[in-house]
């Protein structure tokens, strides 16, 4: 069995004196293990860095055995990634999230805004509202998604501003107003057609959000825990963001 594909090194662990295990999330075939032979070595270390993007060869006799990585760099982040906390908690939590997919279940739309997101990490911003969104994907592939699109009981699409933690659906105002007490805030930079970027606030409250979802069908079903990694990243992007100056993000988002 062999197949080739590009990949991103989410994992790295120690096999014998010499090899790895990398694991990688790739392309065409979701999470995915392999050796790495050699690959403690000192041509090998900095290719082998998490967030970095790579060439894989797979190789094994059967398929469902762990297999061989031969690998090629294309783009090596790592050095990048480690200039800054939002960066390094980030790519830290993505790949947590990713965990929770079955191995080798392809999902290349997560592929895509691994890659997109891992290039946008040094920028707190972008980075926030960027996680936010890759958890609300992780947690729709999972059979677990939100639907923010339009209210629940009224199916309108206006003033938007809960969501119901039972249904996992937006809820308009005037419909929420008699259990407000109950709802979890939707903050408007998710609704759909929202043209404002994520404040310090909204932020905040988006990653509440994911995380009231994540606990409830994910890990507490599984017996797990948060990750400490994805604590470590909130708290770094809502710094960053607080020590922000006003309109910049909105400035930047129309200027692009």
């Amino acid at each position: 069995m062999q197949w080739q594909d590009e990949g991103i090194i989410i994992g790295v662990k120690r096999h014998g004196e010499t090899s790895v295990i990398a694991e990688l999330m790739t392309r065409e075939r979701g999470r995915h293990l392999g050796l790495v032979r050699s690959g403690r070595s000192r041509t090998m270390q900095p290719v082998l860095q998490p967030g970095n993007r790579v060439e894989a060869v797979w190789r094994a006799r059967l398929d469902e055995h762990l297999g061989e990585f031969r690998l090629e760099p294309l783009q090596l982040r790592a050095a990048k990634l480690m200039e800054t906390a939002t960066a390094v908690y980030g790519v830290q939590a993505m790949g947590a999230l990713l965990r929770l997919l079955p191995e080798r279940d392809p999902h290349p739309h997560l592929f895509e805004a691994l890659d997109i997101i891992l290039d946008a990490l040094d920028n707190p911003a972008d980075a926030g509202e960027l996680f936010v969104r890759f958890e609300l994907a992780v947690l729709n592939d999972l059979g677990f998604g939100l639907d923010l699109s339009e209210c629940a009981a009224t199916g309108l699409r206006e003033e938007l501003i809960y969501v119901s933690p039972k249904s996992g659906r937006a809820v308009s105002r005037q419909a929420g107003a008699p259990y407000a007490d109950r709802m979890l805030a939707l903050p408007a930079f998710l609704g759909e057609g929202a043209v404002a970027a994520a404040d310090c606030d909204s932020l905040a409250t988006a990653f509440r959000l994911t995380a009231f979802f994540l606990h409830r069908h994910v890990y507490e079903p599984r017996g797990l825990t948060e990750q400490a990694a994805r604590e470590g990243f909130v708290q770094a992007a809502l710094k960053a963001l607080s020590q922000r100056p006003q309109g910049n993000g909105e400035a930047e988002r129309q200027a692009s």
